[in-house]
């Protein structure tokens, strides 16, 4: 990942904007973050900065998401209990969670019916609603492409 002067300059300002101070591994976090949509785990994070060859501690990288997360700059998705994703979206949505491979992806929040302002049973007034989907996604539906079929070795193919 090249260092894109507009990009990073965009990423300096939200950082002091939320009054965090701007240092490399908060700025190239954050970068990556707002880059993908695929949630990553801390983990995935550190070895994706890792082959971008940004050297940045394990613990760093935690302390970084904390940081992000507490300032409202990045949500921490734990889905099923599991390990936590890092989601850099900021705005209103939901979640799809594939059974099959794991991936979770995006919802836009008006693809479902609205239930703010809602009254429950109980005279509570609902203020939002966080939507977790479950299910298979695309690429488990369609399951992975079928390899070209060759001819076996010695067997006459067409026109011989």
């Amino acid at each position: 990942m090249h260092d894109t002067l507009p990009a990073r300059e965009g990423v300096r300002k939200t950082l002091k904007a939320h009054r965090l101070r701007v240092t490399r591994p908060r700025e190239v976090v954050l970068e990556y973050l707002l880059g993908v949509k695929n949630h990553p785990t801390a983990e995935e994070i550190g070895m994706a900065l890792e082959e971008r060859h940004l050297r940045i501690s394990r613990a760093s990288v935690y302390n970084v998401l904390n940081s992000l997360q507490k300032t409202g700059l990045i949500r921490e998705l734990t889905v099923d209990g599991l390990v936590a994703r890092f989601d850099a979206n900021r705005e209103r949505h939901h979640h799809f969670v594939c059974r099959s491979c794991g991936s979770v992806s995006d919802i836009p929040h008006d693809s479902l019916p609205a239930s703010e302002g809602m009254h429950l049973e109980d005279g509570s007034i609902v203020e939002d609603v966080s939507v977790t989907l479950r299910g298979l996604c695309s690429g488990c539906v369609n399951g992975p492409a079928p390899a070209p079929s060759r001819p076996e070795p010695g067997a006459a193919g067409p026109g011989s």
